[in-house]
């Protein structure tokens, strides 16, 4: 049946055999039902949310996040089917707030007349707060059920409003078992085997990375091939591999980052390595790599090895100096130095307890004896009275404290038993013997 309230074209009427031959493979072996969609078992298994969903009768409001090319948009239609709810789908790059206007009003229409809206928002992170706003009141009342699909996260790309009134899915991207399963699907609905050895193959799945669109594309590439079987370095040489997937300033660029800084303070420099050639390879800028392994030497290794931090300024300049791509190579120094440095968050720890004690304590001033008296009324204000000139004091230490008039002294710095630290250590405590001798707490014999 025609819906008169729909926008959108209608679906087309089945293709002839010599039709759909000249469709695109992935759109061929688009799945027809939920049953037939690959890897997202998770999600659609009888116990599983979309599998609940459809045995309660009651479909909710979604954000489907997950990679390209894994079935968002597939399981979203098919959950129109499944449900009897007309399909529109509408993308956030494409649609202003006039086009939206026109969706909400053709699904009230459409509910008046005994028939509810899947609205699929391809992209839906990237639609701004307002645009996203638009869409409370309508779900609110039933107009639609709303189906988001994105690749970012959407805990930083959506809003609170619409995350409270949506179940978020995580779709998985396509492991080998499930790329290989479409790979036979493919085969099948092709009739006849890939021209491809078996390390080939496996290599084709590879260049895929996960996407079960990418991965159809290739096939197409390949699948007419005349000829004996192809390798894998004739398959290389007729395809390029698929870029793997990286946005700069999205949620893989602080996922990889993170990756990276973890493995640095885990002490593996291989994985380490790993992930900066990741990053590298997504186009990430060198300059803000620089900039995220120095902060790794300062945080993650502090005075435990104060040669760290010199490293990653040093590695910064050379990149600077030599540039792209010879420059990296320091970079790759400097975080493999760091991995296996020993490791001391003992200084970033201090710090932040002395900002936590110096926000507490307000505007607390400093002990007079501490205080320089440049002037007769400063000095007759007690400024410099009782202060001690450590050098004039045994061991040049004077003991005194340092801290505003009645304030407990705090000790914030604990150095951990570990490389450079392991001295720092010992000076601690040797400072903490002459304070306590000096303050009349420790005898000869103790100190």
């Amino acid at each position: 049946m025609q819906d008169l309230f729909d926008p959108s074209p209608q679906r087309p009427a089945p293709d002839t055999a010599s039709e759909a031959a000249t469709r695109p493979l992935a759109d061929r072996l688009r799945p027809t039902r939920l049953s037939e969609v690959i890897g997202q078992g998770h999600l659609l298994g009888p116990e599983a949310p979309l599998g609940a969903m459809l045995a309660a009768g009651r479909l909710s409001s979604l954000i489907l996040w997950g990679p390209p090319g894994v079935g968002k948009t597939t399981i979203a239609r098919l959950l129109a089917d499944e449900t009897d709810l007309a399909f529109v789908q509408i993308s956030a790059i494409f649609t202003g707030v006039p086009d939206l206007r026109k969706v909400f009003e053709a699904a009230k229409h459409r509910r008046v007349n005994g028939r509810g809206t899947l609205l699929f928002v391809d992209e839906i992170h990237r639609f701004n707060k307002a645009q996203q706003d638009g869409f409370l009141p309508h779900m609110e009342d039933g107009t639609i059920v709303l189906v988001g699909a994105t690749t970012e996260n959407p805990s930083f790309e959506l809003n609170a409003a619409v995350l409270s009134r949506a179940q978020v899915l995580v779709l998985h991207r396509l492991d080998t078992e499930a790329l290989e399963a479409l790979l036979e699907r493919a085969e099948a609905e092709l009739g006849r085997p890939l021209p491809l050895t078996g390390e080939a193959r496996a290599a084709l799945i590879g260049m895929a990375d996960g996407d079960g669109r990418a991965l159809l594309n290739l096939v197409e590439h390949v699948a007419d091939h005349a000829g004996p079987p192809l390798d894998a370095s004739a398959l290389a040489a007729r395809l390029t591999r698929r870029a793997a997937q990286y946005d700069k300033t999205g949620d893989a660029h602080y996922n990889l980052i993170s990756a990276l800084h973890k493995s640095v303070r885990g002490s593996d420099p291989d994985a380490a390595l790993y992930w900066l050639a990741r990053m590298l390879k997504g186009g990430e800028d060198p300059r803000y790599l620089a900039r995220r392994i120095t902060r790794m030497a300062v945080e993650d290794i502090g005075l435990a090895d104060p040669a760290a931090q010199r490293h990653c300024l040093d590695a910064w300049a050379t990149y600077e100096r030599l540039g792209s791509p010879e420059g990296e190579l320091a970079l790759a120094q400097a975080v493999l130095y760091l991995a296996l440095a020993p490791k001391s968050n003992a200084a970033y720890t201090a710090y932040k307890a002395a900002m936590s004690a110096a926000g507490k304590t307000g505007s607390e001033p400093p002990p007079k004896h501490i205080l320089n008296a440049p002037t007769r009324l400063m000095k007759e204000q007690g400024y410099g009275a009782g202060y001690a000139y450590d050098h004039d004091a045994e061991d040049a230490f004077s003991g005194q404290d340092y801290f505003p008039d009645g304030m407990a002294r705090e000790s914030y710095y604990d150095p951990v038993d570990r490389g450079f630290e392991r001295d720092l250590r010992k000076r601690v405590e040797y400072f903490g013997r002459l304070r306590a001798r000096r303050h009349g707490k420790l005898t000869g014999d103790e100190g």
